[in-house]
C-alpha cells in the first residue's frame, strides 16, 4: 500500500468512527431523556447492528494493511498523524480479539441492562439488576481475558479509561487518601457543625432551571454548542442542580476546548481521570471558593430573595462546604467523596477478580459503607443501585472521579504560581482559569497520553497536595 493512500484511508475510517459514535450517542441521549419506557427493545436492535458495522469495518484486514504501512513509514509522518496511528493501532489490536458476534450481543447487553437498571432503581430492587449484572461482569472479564490474558483483568479494564493504570497504583493512591483524610473527616464529625439549612428550604426548580442558565453564562460556556442535559433539580437542595450544573460545565468546556485540528480524529477522546479532573476542579476548587461564591452571590439572592433573605456570602461559602458522612455520592461533600469511590473500587475489584460473587454486591456494599462511612445504608436505591454505570459495563471508571480530584488539586497550586487565580475569580471572570486549562489540558485531546498531559498541568505527581488542600481547607472551616 502507498503512503498516500494509507493517509487517505486514515482520514476516511476516523470520520466513519465519529459518524457511528455520533449515532451511538445519539441513540443514548435518546435513552436518557424523552425516549418511553419499555422501548428499549428497538434500541437494542439499532445498537446492535451498529456496533456489528463498526465492528466489521475497524477490524477489516485493509485497516491492518493501513495501519502496517503507516507504522512503516512512521518517520514520514506529521507528529499529530503518527499519534492517531498509534492511538488507532492500539484500539485495533484490541478489538479484533474480540469475536463479532460477542462485540454485538454485548452492546445489546448494556442497552437492555441501562433499562433494567432503571427499573431496579426505581423499585429499590437488586434482584431484578442481579441477572443482568452477573452478564456483565462475565463479559467484561472475558473481555479482559481476550485483550491481555497475562495482565490481571481489573489491570486490563483500568487500562482502557486511563492507559497505563493498575490495581497497584490506585491501592497506594487510596492508601494515602485514607490515612490522612480518615482522621480529618473524623475530627469534623466531633467539631460543631455548619448550618446549612437555608438551603434546604422550597427553590422552585423553574427558578433553579433559569439559575443554571446564569451560571452556565458565568462558566462561560458557548450556549450554541451546549445545554443542560444531565441535571436533576431538588426543589429543598439548592445546592445539589446548582453544583451539578457546575460539574457538567467543566466537562463541556473541556470538550469544547479541543483543538480544531483534532475534530473528528480519534484523538478527541481523554482518559476518563483527566475529564473528570477538569468537571472536578470548576465544581470544587473554584465553586466552591469563597471568591466564588462572594462573587456569584448577588446574583443568587435575586433569583431567590425570600430563601436567602439575611443570609451573607460568607454563610452561603460555608454551608455549600458542610462535610459530613452521606449515602449518595453524587450528593458527598468534597471531603468524604473519594471514600465513596473507595466503596466501588473495592468491589469493582472483587467482582472482576472472581472474589465477591454478584449476589453478595449489596452485603459488602453495605458493610463498606459502614466501615468507610459509619453510614447505614437503609435500600439498594440509596445504596448500590445509586449509579449507573455498571449497567454500562464501565468496570474501571470509578477510580477516574478520585484520581481527577486529587490532579485538579494540583493544578491549581501550578495555576497559582503562572497566573493571578483569584482577583478575576473574584469577580465572577472564570477566563484567565480556563485559558490556562485549554493550554495546558483541553486542547490537547489525546494527542498527548494521560500521564504527559498529568505532567503538563500538575509537574510530578502528588497526591499529598490533594490531601494537604483538603486538611487545610476544612480545618479553616471546622477551627480544627
Amino acid at each position: 500500500m502507498e503512503l498516500e493512500n494509507a493517509l487517505q484511508q486514515l482520514e476516511a475510517l476516523q470520520k466513519r468512527m465519529y459518524a457511528y459514535a455520533y449515532a451511538e450517542s445519539a441513540i443514548y441521549l435518546d435513552n436518557l431523556t424523552v425516549a418511553p419506557k419499555d422501548t428499549s427493545e428497538g434500541r437494542g436492535v439499532a445498537v446492535g447492528i451498529l456496533s456489528g458495522e463498526e465492528h466489521k469495518f475497524f477490524t477489516a484486514p485493509e485497516v491492518g494493511q493501513m495501519l502496517d504501512c503507516l507504522d512503516e513509514h512512521k518517520d514520514e509522518l506529521s507528529p499529530m498523524v503518527r499519534r492517531q496511528a498509534e492511538d488507532l493501532r492500539r484500539q485495533y489490536e484490541r478489538t479484533k480479539k474480540v469475536p463479532a458476534d460477542e462485540f454485538m450481543q454485548y452492546a445489546m447487553l448494556t442497552n437492555q441492562a441501562s433499562d433494567v437498571w432503571h427499573r431496579a432503581k426505581e423499585a429499590s430492587d437488586f434482584e431484578m439488576f442481579r441477572p443482568v449484572l452477573e452478564k456483565l461482569v462475565a463479559f467484561s472479564r472475558k473481555f479482559a481475558g481476550y485483550y491481555d490474558s497475562e495482565k490481571d483483568p481489573y489491570d486490563v479494564l483500568l487500562d482502557q479509561y486511563e492507559p497505563g493504570l493498575t490495581k497497584e497504583y490506585l491501592d497506594k493512591f487510596f492508601g494515602k487518601v485514607r490515612e490522612k483524610l480518615v482522621p480529618v473527616i473524623h475530627a469534623v464529625g466531633q467539631a460543631e457543625q455548619i448550618d446549612n439549612s437555608f438551603l434546604q428550604k422550597e427553590y422552585p426548580v423553574e427558578t433553579q432551571r433559569r439559575f443554571s442558565d446564569y451560571l452556565m453564562e458565568v462558566m462561560g460556556l458557548d450556549r450554541g454548542h451546549c445545554t443542560i442535559g444531565d441535571t436533576k433539580y431538588n426543589d429543598h437542595d439548592l445546592a445539589s442542580s446548582m453544583y451539578s450544573v457546575i460539574h457538567e460545565s467543566g466537562h463541556a468546556l473541556y470538550e469544547l476546548g479541543v483543538a480544531d485540528e483534532l475534530q473528528y480524529t480519534n484523538l478527541t477522546h481523554m482518559a476518563m481521570s483527566i475529564h473528570e479532573s477538569q468537571s472536578r476542579f470548576f465544581e470544587n476548587l473554584i465553586g466552591r471558593s469563597l471568591p466564588f461564591v462572594q462573587a456569584i452571590f448577588p446574583k443568587t439572592q435575586e433569583f431567590f430573595p425570600e430563601q436567602l433573605k439575611g443570609v451573607t456570602a460568607e454563610q452561603f461559602y460555608r454551608a455549600v462546604n458542610r462535610a459530613e458522612p452521606s449515602l449518595i455520592r453524587t450528593e458527598a461533600d468534597e471531603l468524604t467523596y473519594c471514600l465513596h469511590i473507595m466503596v466501588r473500587y473495592e468491589i469493582e475489584k472483587q467482582l472482576i477478580g472472581g472474589t465477591l460473587q454478584v449476589k453478595d454486591v449489596p452485603a459488602e456494599w453495605n458493610r463498606l459503607y459502614k466501615e468507610y462511612l459509619g453510614v447505614d445504608v437503609p435500600d439498594d436505591k440509596r445504596g448500590c443501585l445509586q449509579d449507573s454505570h455498571w449497567s454500562g459495563g464501565s468496570f474501571g471508571y470509578f477510580p477516574s472521579y478520585a484520581l481527577g480530584s486529587a490532579y485538579g488539586a494540583q493544578m491549581l497550586r501550578n495555576m497559582e504560581k503562572e497566573i493571578d487565580v483569584w482577583g478575576p475569580v473574584a469577580k465572577g471572570d472564570l477566563s484567565k482559569v480556563t485559558a490556562w486549562l485549554r493550554e495546558k489540558v483541553h486542547r490537547h485531546g489525546s494527542y498527548l497520553k494521560p500521564a504527559e498531559i498529568v505532567k503538563n498541568a500538575c509537574g510530578e505527581f502528588d497526591p499529598e497536595v490533594f490531601t494537604d488542600y483538603l486538611t487545610e481547607k476544612y480545618s479553616k472551616l471546622y477551627d480544627l
